[in-house]
Formats: structure tokens, sequence, C-alpha cells
């Protein structure tokens, strides 16, 4: 317990999924208490309940940290990075830093959401103010309703009623130098003591090639889009051979940008630039998405492994094929945009939108692998992996989710690369023995004629494997699970 005197009289910040110093509506109150202001980064692996980061956030959590570190050196805010439990390192650095008030914004996992309202709760009776904000939706989970008063479960009228509380507020200023009245600094671990980066083996290198993270990378990042992927968004976006998409989602993971931001970015765009209203509306609704994932987290917690549609608990999955997950896992199915899309994900930590759809549903339909298989694969190599969106986006191509496709939804992998990928740019990126393959022949190069495949020097079964499955008997098994499902929960 804090040992508070008379004398006590600061405020600590708290920073979680909140990395950034621009649009930080705890951080922006500590500064306006007047008060001097010491800032804490807790690393919490010891608290029972919350999920354990995967490998690739892990790494990214750690670059960004070197750049918060940098931005609250650069304004003069002492800043401190500590590991263990939340409410018993809390306490101890609101003790050094003698604060009498502690800030930081909210978080919508149940298990964090039970850390705060605890430590908030003890620390408010032993006298210690805490307060806590929104910096992470551009509306609370709690404040969109349906007509009754309850959560929505479908998308479209929990956006209509999301943009019935009118324009969300203007993004709050970056503090500047001279700005802030520093608190006394604390001890605390170096970023490397954390232990959040790989080193044998160092898979790393793909990420950082790709990636610039921290809230400079975010700001870089927005500009790109504004400036080169904004305009034809609304068309291009499910091009994986294009750069037309926005990529701010680890960003957003992170909380190194916020959906405010994004928001009027994406509206002085409309106004001063070249984008169009119906990009800038195309890209608002896909912020939509991610905020329908989020009140779906916080009403219905056990988003990650439960069936949102309990019939789906009678889902007749197959008992895993090891070697048919390894084949998905590491991008060697035979089905060239499926492996093109794992492959990105291993090398870069991050997939197209429309390809995670496609591989996606080929572990649940043409393999019958549990979507929560692929959840968690996906939640250990996605810098952007995200309690709320990862979640949700697998049982929406499962069919078991909220709003979810059909579940006799299957995509064609073949079909899906011709559209998306009509050149096949983006699977020579990913998968060079596939590299000299003719665009007519690429997606499916098993059909492709001996001396086509003699030319571009692929040999099935050698340089490039034969597809695991058949997709069209895999499609009708698939359907023949989904009438065994219907029936028995009809």
């Amino acid at each position: 317990m804090p040992s508070k005197s008379p004398q006590s009289s600061g405020v600590l910040v708290w920073f979680r999924e909140d990395l950034r110093l621009a649009d930080n509506p705890a951080l922006d109150a500590a500064i306006r208490s007047g008060k001097p202001v010491t800032a804490l980064y807790v690393l919490d692996e010891e608290t029972s309940g919350p999920r354990a980061m995967g490998g690739a956030a892990r790494w990214w959590l750690a670059q960004s940290l070197r750049s918060l570190e940098k931005d609250c050196d650069a304004i003069g805010l002492p800043f401190a990075i500590r590991r263990g439990k939340s409410a018993d390192v809390v306490r101890a650095a609101l003790d050094e830093a003698g604060a009498d008030e502690i800030v930081w914004n909210r978080r919508y996992a149940a298990p964090e959401i039970k850390i705060d309202s605890q430590l908030k709760d003890a620390l408010q009776a032993d006298g210690v103010e805490a307060r806590s904000f929104n910096g992470r939706l551009l509306h609370e989970p709690w404040e969109v309703k349906s007509k009754a008063g309850g959560p929505l479960k479908v998308y479209s009228p929990f956006w209509r009623a999301a943009a019935a509380r009118g324009e969300p507020r203007a993004p709050l200023a970056r503090p500047g130098r001279g700005n802030i009245p520093a608190g006394p600094a604390i001890d605390g671990e170096s970023v490397d003591a954390l232990g959040l980066e790989p080193s044998k083996p160092d898979w790393a290198g793909g990420m950082r090639e790709a990636w610039t993270p921290g809230e400079a990378g975010a700001r870089e990042a927005l500009n790109d889009f504004i400036d080169d992927g904004l305009k034809g968004y609304a068309s291009d976006r499910d091009r994986p051979d294009k750069p037309s998409t926005s990529r701010m989602s680890p960003y957003l993971r992170f909380g190194e940008v916020s959906p405010h931001q994004l928001w009027h970015a994406v509206e002085h765009a409309r106004t001063e630039g070249p984008a169009t209203g119906t990009d800038v509306e195309k890209f608002r609704s896909e912020l939509g998405w991610r905020e329908f994932s989020y009140h779906l987290l916080f009403n219905f917690p056990d988003l990650a492994t439960k069936n949102f549609q309990e019939r789906f608990d009678e889902f007749p999955w197959e008992k895993p094929n090891p070697a048919h997950r390894k084949a998905w896992r590491k991008g060697l199915t035979g089905f060239p945009i499926v492996d093109a899309g794992m492959r990105q994900l291993w090398t870069t930590g991050w997939m197209h939108n429309r390809v995670r759809m496609i591989c996606a549903s080929f572990l649940i339909k043409d393999l019958l692998i549990d979507w929560r298989d692929g959840e968690d694969w996906f939640w250990d190599t996605l810098v952007d992996a995200d309690p709320a969106n990862n979640a949700a986006s697998w049982q929406w191509v499962a069919g078991s989710g909220a709003d979810a496709a059909p579940y006799f939804r299957v995509f064609n992998p073949m079909l899906q690369g011709v559209k998306f990928d009509p050149r096949g740019d983006y699977v020579r990126a990913f998968v060079p023995e596939l590299a000299e393959m003719p665009a007519k022949d690429i997606h499916a190069p098993w059909e492709a004629p001996a001396e086509t495949l003699a030319k571009a020097g692929v040999e099935l079964g050698r340089t490039y494997p034969k597809p695991i499955v058949d997709h069209g008997r895999a499609r009708d098994r698939a359907l023949a699970a989904f009438d065994r499902l219907k029936a028995k929960t009809s």
C-alpha cells in the first residue's frame, strides 16, 4: 500500500496499449492536473488471467517501448519500465513518485478489466485518486446499444447506432517540451532486460525490414497511406498485389496511433487531398469493424475460445492432421495464394486482410480444422494480434461468430487468386519457386502444361508441393459437415 504523506502530490500515467504521446487522454489529463507527472509501463506476465502475448507482438512491443522512451525523454517526461504483477508494481511506483493520483486509458478484455477495476477500487479506498479514459476506441462498447438497450450482434445496425452518436472528437495535441511539470524519475528496467525479442534463432529479420514500430513510425505509415493508398482504397483494398491498404493495424494494436487520429486524417484528405468520399467512407467502415469487434469482446468475453453461436459446439471438426496443419503454417499447401499469405505472415508478421480470409477459410473448410487452432497461430505470429479483431475475424470466417459469413461460403483459393492477384505478383513476392510461372497458370500450377512447368523451373512435388487436398472434394466434405450440424441443431 502506498504510504501517502501530506506532501504527496503528483500523478502517475500508466501506459498500457496506448504507447503514444499525441491524442492520449490519460496523459492529457495528467498534464492538465498541474501536478508533477511521472510515467510507467508494466510488463505483467505474472497476474493470472490475461492472455500471454504472442512472439511477433512481443517483438513489436520491444521496439515500441524503445520509441516511447525516446519520445518521453524528448519532452522531459520521466518514464520507467517495470515488470511484475500490475497491482504490486503500480503501488510501489506511486509511493516512489510521491503521487496521489493515477491515470490510464481503458482496456476491454475481461482479465484486464478485472485487474483495472480491482486496482482502482483498492487505490481509491487508500485515498489515491484513480481515473480512467477512453484512448482506444471511437465509442465505448457500452455506449452503442440496441433499441432495447442491449449489445448489438450484427455489424450494420451497430455502425448505424454508432454513427447516430455524432462525429468522433478531434484528436488531442501532442505535448511538447516545457508543457509538462516533470515529476521525480523512478528506477526501471531496460527493454533488453525484458527478454521480449527472439535471439536463438532470431526470426525477426523480415519484420525489421518491413516495419518501423513506434509513434513516429505510425505517423510515417499514415502519411504514406494518405499519399499513396487512400485514393482508390474502396476498389483496391482487396488487392494484395497493390499498396492499397493502410497497414495501420499494428500501430492501432499498440496504441501508437488512435482511431480518432485516423478518422480525422482521412477526412482531411477528403477535403484537402486526393481521396474520394467513397474511399474515406470505406476506410471508416473498416474502423467500424474494429469497433464492432471490441463491442463483441466486451459483451462476450470468451470470444477467442467459445463459439459465439453455441450451435457450432456440435460441429464435427476433423482430428487435426499434423502434416496438413504443418503445411498450412509453413505455406506449403500447394495452393499458391494460401502459401503466399502464410509466408508473408511468417516473414513480416502481417498478412493482407483478403488473404487472411482465404487462409482462414482453407484451414477451417478445406482441412476441417477448428478455427481456434488457426486463431491461436495468428495470435502468435501476427504483430497486430489483437484480442478483439483476431477472435472476431476467425469466428466470422468459420460461420460461428456474430454477423458471420455463412458456413457454406467456402473460398475457392484458385478463383480468389485469379480475382485479387490477377498477374500473380503477390504470389511471386512470397513464393519465389513460382516466380517464372505465367499469370494464367500461377494460381493452379498443377493444371499447367508440362512444358510450362519445365520452362518455369517448377517440378511439382519437389520444388513446389502438389495440393495437399482436392479443393472440390474438400468443399463437399465441409458442406456435408455443415449439413450434419444443421440436422443435429435444428
